[in-house]
């Protein structure tokens, strides 16, 4: 899923990339700074009848229309309008040339006098269009008369600009281009997000497939709601309409859905207008199947039921989500919160946008969604981040508790491998060893002066011998035959008087800090046996003058035991292995000492824990949980 996430998240960078190309004004290119513009012209509205004329009626009325207060309404009873341009002296341009970025109109005619110089037909209802024309060099000024015949908007609706051919055509042809870059983009994204549903869960694909259609829908919607495609590619002009119309009635049912996910279904309120605006969605289905395959003799009625009922519907959704949406941003987590600002920003902007829409006089253009749209992208490519960065996280964190537990497992198996071992070794060969220690000692008694010290030596070594069968003994069977309540000062301090003297013959200084009144529930002796191991290994990794703490602390249910020296030090590598059947960093140690240990500490529910650096010292740290006020101090059988 790594590489999936990671394309998807290119993507949405690429879309939020793309959506700061459209809301950047520096991206566009604008005529130069010698271009003239003409803030006023004059329109005459045509009636039925005139439809076919070459030239305006002689008899008809004109209007001044201004870019303040542009005339593109077209009155009821008129097929559109004629537009008067007065065009200035052309000399001062190589190739001069006439650019209306912002024009209303279907059928399209420039005439001069008499004489048509451009025309442009469309059968489809994009009315949103551009007009590029070359011009005659000329010293006098220029009447240009443009015919428009259209349905609803007709007519320049901003300044027209007059000025060198090229820097117009550039202008003309990249105008807009980010709209139908972005869109694309965003559809793009949708359809890989499609595809990636296929390995998520059956619980995470709804929310899934709810957020690539309204991807997918929303790219379709910004693509087709720019003049790119209808200019480059008229012939697929109703195809780009129906996409159009098809993705606006399936974006918001799927916002709602996804919406709906992230408030958890809290809302019953919002249920049902989520339930009513999706049965509205699928009866307009067919009415934009029916009016596409029909024409345009049903546009009255396709227009009712998808702007003048639908803009309303969605205008409600917009509010409701902006209202709910603060609501629950209280409540949720910071990716809640993320996104709850993503869904806000772009409701908001939709309702803004449709506000606008419904209480201008002239054919507002809808451009506060796409910025909506950016800052929902934003949002979901900051989410996204910050669940890969969770995912790792998660996934390093469980390949470390893995290897761990592995690490105990294997210790687990030779542990017992060993102590069984140990205990059947033991076992067997202690007998024989007393056997022959009582026997040496009876030699001894009648041998020479000469030879009773080589009986001696036998018999220390049969006692070190004797020493780690026990040692062996304690490792294989660690449980403690019987459990007290164990003053810790008091063991303790018994401890430091019997390795007082080792420390003393190694140069070492013990420094004791151990507090009053401190109970654990163990067996007393092999408590001590554990300690004294963990203090001779400090002594023996002493150097000359050194030093060992021993402190005694209670916590909060724990009681901590701090043993420190100022040694040798040891490794990582040699730190890990502490414990280990049989590890010792020590040339003729048989590790038999800290595996005890560590039995005896972990028989006793407590834990032990090493830290050493090479030079500086080790320090190993034992906790045991604190025993219970009302165990009595009296000896219980286990």
């Amino acid at each position: 899923m790594k590489p999936v996430r990671l394309l998807l998240l290119i993507s949405l960078a690429c879309a939020g990339l793309c959506s700061l190309l459209t809301l950047w004004p520096g991206f566009r290119v604008y005529a130069d700074a010698g271009d003239k513009t003409l803030k006023n012209w004059q329109v005459m509205w045509i009636g039925p009848k005139e439809a076919a004329l070459a030239s305006p009626p002689a008899e008809g009325s004109w209007l001044t229309s201004t870019p303040e207060r542009p005339l593109t309404a077209i009155p009821e009873g008129s097929a559109g309008m004629w537009v008067h341009l007065v065009v200035p002296p052309t000399s001062g341009w190589q190739i001069p040339g006439l650019l209306a970025d912002r024009l209303y109109g279907l059928d399209i005619a420039v005439y001069e006098g008499t004489r048509l110089l451009y025309e442009s037909k469309r059968d489809f209802m994009f009315e949103r269009n551009k007009l590029l024309l070359p011009l005659d060099s000329s010293e006098e000024p220029a009447d240009l008369y443009i015919r428009i015949l259209s349905v609803k908007q007709a007519g320049p609706a901003e300044a027209i600009r007059i000025g060198e051919y090229e820097p117009l055509s550039q202008r003309f042809v990249r105008e807009g281009l980010p709209d139908f870059l972005f869109g694309t983009a965003i559809a793009f994204l949708g359809l890989i997000m499609s595809v990636c549903s296929g390995y998520l869960n059956r619980r995470q694909r709804g929310s899934w497939v709810s957020l690539c259609l309204i991807a997918l829908s929303t790219g379709i919607l910004i693509a087709a709601y720019s003049q790119p495609p209808y200019l480059y590619f008229e012939e697929y002009g109703n195809l780009f309409l129906f996409l159009f119309d098809l993705s606006l009635v399936v974006l918001f049912p799927a916002l709602n859905a996804y919406v709906g996910r992230v408030f958890d279904g809290r809302f019953p309120l919002y249920v049902k207008f989520s339930k009513l605006q999706a049965g509205y969605s699928a009866f307009c289905l067919p009415v934009i199947a029916w009016h596409y395959t029909t024409g345009e003799r049903n546009f009255a009625l396709y227009d009712f039921f998808t702007n003048t009922v639908l803009g309303p519907l969605v205008l409600l959704q917009m509010l409701l989500i902006v209202v709910l949406a603060v609501v629950y941003a209280v409540r949720g987590s910071k990716d809640s919160l993320i996104l709850t600002a993503g869904i806000f920003s772009l409701a908001l902007s939709g309702a803004l946008d449709l506000t606008f829409f419904y209480l201008s006089e002239e054919r507002y253009v809808l451009i506060l969604w796409k910025i909506g749209v950016a800052l929902m992208i934003f949002s979901l490519v900051i989410i996204l981040a910050r669940r890969i960065s969770a995912d790792y996280s998660k996934l390093v964190s469980h390949s470390r508790e893995l290897e761990m537990y592995n690490h105990r497992l294997q210790r687990t198996e030779k542990m017992k491998i060993i102590s069984d071992l140990a205990a059947s070794v033991a076992h067997e060969v202690r007998n024989p060893l007393q056997v022959t220690r009582g026997f040496l000692q009876l030699l001894a008694q009648k041998s020479d002066s000469a030879n009773e010290r080589y009986y001696h030596m036998a018999i220390n070594e049969l006692d070190r011998a004797s020493t780690i069968i026990t040692d062996f003994l304690t490792f294989a069977k660690p449980e403690l035959d019987t459990v007290e309540r164990i003053n810790l000062s008091e063991e303790m301090n018994q401890v430091v008087t019997i390795i007082h003297p080792l420390a003393a013959m190694h140069g070492g200084d013990l420094h004791i800090e151990i507090e009053e009144n401190l109970y654990i529930e163990g067996n007393a002796s092999k408590f001590k046996q554990a300690v004294i191991n963990i203090l001779k290994n400090s002594i023996e990794a002493l150097p000359p003058d050194g030093r060992i703490e021993i402190e005694a602390y209670a916590g909060e249910r724990e009681v901590t035991i701090r043993i420190a020296d100022n040694g040798e030090g040891m490794e990582e590598e040699q730190l890990a292995r502490l414990g280990e059947p049989f590890f010792s960093t020590k040339t003729k140690g048989t590790g038999l000492g800290l595996m005890v240990t560590f039995r005896i500490i972990e028989a006793m529910k407590g834990t032990l824990e090493f830290r050493s650096e090479v030079g500086k010292g080790t320090e190993a740290i034992v906790r045991f949980p604190l025993a219970e006020e009302n165990l009595v101090p009296d000896r219980i059988r286990a």
